[in-house]
C-alpha cells in the first residue's frame, strides 16, 4: 500500500517539463533555523560553485546537498516553508543546501550532471562539485511533502557518507 501511495505521489510530483513560467529573479540566500541552511547558488560553473560551498560546509562541520526546485513546484514550496519555520532543524541537522532554480539554471546543471525528470531534486555532490548520481527527486503534493521527503533525505545522506 505504501509503495502504491509513493508511486502515485511521485506521479503527481512536479515534472521538469512543466509549462513555462519565466525564470524568476535570483533568490536571496535564505537561512532556515540555526542548523539547516539554503544558500542561493551564484552565477558561474555549477561544479565550481558546489565545490566552493562543499569546502565551506566542511569547514563549518555541515553536510551538503545540491537542491534543485522551481517557484511553481508545490512540494518545493512546502519543503521551503517547513525549513523556514525551523521544523526540520531537528530532523536534518547541520545540512547546507546549495539551491538552484530549474527554470534559470537547467543548462548549467546538466553540464555538471545534475538532472532529473522530477523536482525537487536533492543530490549528493562529488568532491569536484559534479553530481555523484546519488540523489532523490519528486515528492507528493500537499502538506505531507516535507514528511515524505525527510526520511528519503536521511537515507540519501547515509548513502552519500557511506553509512
Amino acid at each position: 500500500m505504501k509503495r502504491l501511495l509513493l508511486a502515485f505521489g511521485l506521479l503527481a510530483a512536479c515534472k521538469s517539463d512543466a509549462p513555462g513560467v519565466g525564470p524568476p529573479p535570483p533568490a536571496p540566500t535564505v537561512v532556515a533555523g540555526p542548523k539547516l541552511a539554503f544558500v542561493a547558488a551564484p552565477a558561474g560553473d555549477v561544479a565550481e560553485v558546489v565545490r566552493a560551498e562543499r569546502d565551506r560546509a566542511h569547514a563549518e562541520k555541515k553536510r551538503i546537498l545540491v537542491y534543485v526546485g522551481a517557484t511553481w513546484c508545490e512540494p518545493c514550496k512546502r519543503f521551503h516553508e517547513a525549513a523556514s519555520s525551523g521544523s526540520l532543524d531537528a530532523k536534518l541537522p547541520s545540512i547546507r543546501f546549495v539551491e538552484f532554480d530549474l527554470d534559470r539554471d537547467e543548462d548549467r546543471l546538466k553540464a555538471a550532471g545534475y538532472t532529473s525528470q522530477y523536482i525537487p531534486l536533492f543530490a549528493a555532490p562529488l568532491a569536484d562539485g559534479r553530481a555523484s548520481g546519488k540523489q532523490i527527486a519528486g515528492s507528493v503534493k500537499g502538506p505531507g511533502a516535507p514528511d515524505e521527503i525527510t526520511p528519503r533525505l536521511l537515507s540519501l545522506l547515509a548513502e552519500a557518507t557511506g553509512a
